[in-house]
């Protein structure tokens, strides 16, 4: 039996601690995110995923962790959002000593890798997914997926109590599947990983997350590993991505395991490796995935005329000092002012939403009136400031947001999926200079 390295401990902000493990000592950090529940203590235990973590650490130092509510990291539902999973894996990256790292990511692993690299370039190098998939759900454009009413009826099984795990096995592992120690091995690493309101928390949580239409912000290099008979995420997801991720790669190999350490395990290291350790140019980053905030004051001009030119100066000084504050708070960044309102950006669209409406609360004790757009795209880095097509759509969505109110793009409504926001829709627009119709939702703290 092989045993995994020690686990080590890095504490979150609300002070609840993250497990991971380092493995190998060569020149390349590699992130592996399993996509699954996991357990530090037991995958080492099956010899075929040991042996596809030490053939990882064989080329790179390998870094490997248990999300919140999984396997050594502190347990119970962690009502996570992708956002606060991007926070956890540079929480990881910090605390192994990693300013910049590849990621393997699998299955939904995969979709976060990818959110990750595109909203922090600085600190990815590369990604390879396997077996992923920019969506959980389908629709006319992406017909591969979850059903909504499979999804339903899993969530209600899990609401009911533990289920037998090896019930998976004839989808992800199956030429494994009829294997009493795999079966053994399986049904305790994933009992120990996760308990039944912790799987439901995930799955409630990640599950409606969409990243499609943020594929063309990944800058990084991509590698799609598929195999074409996976019946558990379809191949076609892959090639979906492949076709709008702008400097991908798609190998699609042979089999139907889903598991990358089940199979030909050797064809998967080998082009990993091949596609991480060739040269590589470290290129300062020019665009960023990120959620672009504008903000106004409402009737600022009648407000000016009323109060006049000192005491309007006083008002824009409360509402400067109240932004900037709500800024810092929510780890925004500000871009500039304009006139009688703010450009800011987030690297995550909830603390966006958050930092909006407590904004817009605190002004309001100011009586003060504001309005918010916001939208998450890819925007271009021009010094302290910004540009790009992203930065145009979140001015097009402020001009259409009403008094008081916090409009977002559908863009942020899908990366918040699971959230917990309350959204209105309102409706479709033609947005001044910008292609296509947008819909558009006026969005609210109903947290769960």
């Amino acid at each position: 039996m092989r045993f995994g390295p020690p686990a080590q401990f890095a504490r979150r902000p609300d002070g609840r601690n993250l497990a991971f493990q380092v493995v190998g000592d060569a020149g390349l950090d590699l992130v592996f995110l399993f996509g699954w529940p996991t357990h530090l203590g037991l995958l080492w235990e099956h010899p075929s995923f040991s042996r596809f973590l030490d053939r990882l650490a064989s080329f790179s130092r390998l870094i490997v962790f248990d999300r919140l509510g999984n396997g050594l990291s502190d347990r119970g539902p962690a009502d996570q959002t992708f956002e606060d999973a991007m926070d956890d894996v540079g929480l990881v990256l910090d605390a192994a000593g990693s300013r910049r790292a590849a990621f393997f990511g699998c299955h939904i692993g995969g979709r976060l890798a990818l959110l990750f690299a595109a909203t922090y370039p600085e600190r990815t190098s590369a990604v390879v997914t396997f077996a992923s998939h920019p969506a959980t759900l389908p629709d006319e454009d992406y017909p591969w997926g979850s059903t909504p009413e499979g999804r339903a009826s899993l969530l209600a099984d899990l609401k009911a109590g533990p289920l037998d795990p090896t019930g998976l096995l004839p989808g992800v592992a199956p030429r494994d599947a009829a294997d009493p120690a795999f079966r053994h091995w399986w049904r305790m690493f994933y009992q120990s990983a996760t308990t039944p309101p912790e799987a439901y928390d995930m799955i409630a949580s990640f599950g409606p997350v969409d990243i499609r239409r943020l594929l063309g912000s990944v800058r990084v290099p991509t590698l799609l590993l598929h195999r074409s008979g996976d019946q558990w995420a379809n191949v076609q997801a892959s090639r979906y991505m492949a076709e709008r991720l702008p400097d991908a790669r798609l190998v699609e190999l042979p089999g139907d395991d889903h598991f990358p350490f089940l199979g030909d395990q050797d064809a998967v290291v080998a082009l990993t490796q091949e596609f991480l350790t060739g040269t590589m140019p470290v290129i300062d980053p020019d665009r960023m995935l990120a959620t672009v905030l504008f903000t106004d004051i409402v009737d600022s001009t009648r407000l000016a005329t009323e109060l006049g030119d000192r005491r309007w100066h006083r008002v824009l000084e409360a509402h400067h000092g109240a932004v900037r504050a709500n800024l810092a708070r929510f780890r925004g960044r500000e871009v500039k002012t304009t006139g009688d309102g703010f450009l800011a950006t987030f690297d995550g669209p909830a603390r966006a939403i958050r930092a909006a409406h407590a904004i817009r609360a605190e002004l309001a004790e100011h009586g003060l009136q504001i309005r918010v757009g916001l939208h998450t795209g890819e925007v271009e880095l021009l010094g302290h400031d910004i540009g790009g097509i992203a930065v145009h759509i979140a001015a097009r969505v402020l001009s259409q947001a009403g008094a008081g109110e916090v409009l977002c793009s559908r863009t942020v409504k899908d990366l918040v999926a699971g959230a917990g926001f309350g959204f209105t829709d309102r409706g479709t627009h033609r947005l001044k200079g910008v292609a296509d119709s947008w819909q558009l939702y006026a969005v609210e703290l109903a947290e769960r």
